[in-house]
């Protein structure tokens, strides 16, 4: 593919493995928001570290994965592993992350771990790297009604307990998006 007329972004695998933070993104990114991708390798790490923490879930995880990678068409990207080896940052094992956003055309990595991503390296690329938090108020921002449908779509998918606007704004809050369960909290009507 010779990339996306839309806003994309490569999913680090620390933002795929919280399950309403994965939820979320992946939700705003088939609801048309932006394009979201992604790589096996950022799978496996994800999945890896779900099954190290909760080993009650293996069994439930491949299905889990095929879920995901049905979310959103075209989110694997490959071809990449070429470009690791020349890439520089602070932590070795996020040069494939990096790879992938430039072989996969990326505008952006959403990454809870910035430092781990500097501006001085990704400037050269075009591509910059940003927190869920802000990432999901650029969403909210940029296109605020389809943007709070989806928030609401999430919430009500949030069944065992079922969960009010509050309970959700209060799960973002302390799932590090302050920001986002801050504007949600003068918009809880609307989801």
């Amino acid at each position: 593919m010779a990339g996306s007329a839309r806003y994309t972004a490569i999913l680090d695998a620390n933002v795929l493995y919280p399950n309403l933070l994965r939820d979320l993104l992946l939700s705003l990114a088939a609801a048309g928001l932006y394009h979201a991708r992604w790589t096996s390798e950022i799978n496996d790490e994800w999945t890896r570290n779900l099954i190290s923490n909760r080993p009650e879930l293996a069994s439930k995880v491949p299905l889990l994965l095929e879920l995901v990678n049905q979310a959103v068409p075209d989110c694997l990207v490959e071809n990449y592993a070429s470009l690791i080896e020349s890439l520089v940052l602070p932590d070795p094992n996020d040069r494939h992350v990096l790879a992938a956003a430039i072989a996969g055309h990326a505008d952006a990595i959403v990454t809870a771990n910035l430092k781990d991503f500097p501006e001085s390296v990704l400037i050269r690329h075009g591509i910059e790297a940003q927190h869920p938090d802000d990432f999901v108020m650029n969403q909210l921002e940029l296109r605020p009604f389809e943007a709070l449908e989806v928030i609401k779509r999430v919430r009500t998918r949030m069944r065992n307990p079922a969960h009010s606007a509050f309970d959700l704004i209060e799960i973002l809050e302390k799932s590090g998006l302050p920001q986002t369960a801050q504007y949600l909290k003068t918009h809880a009507g609307l989801i």
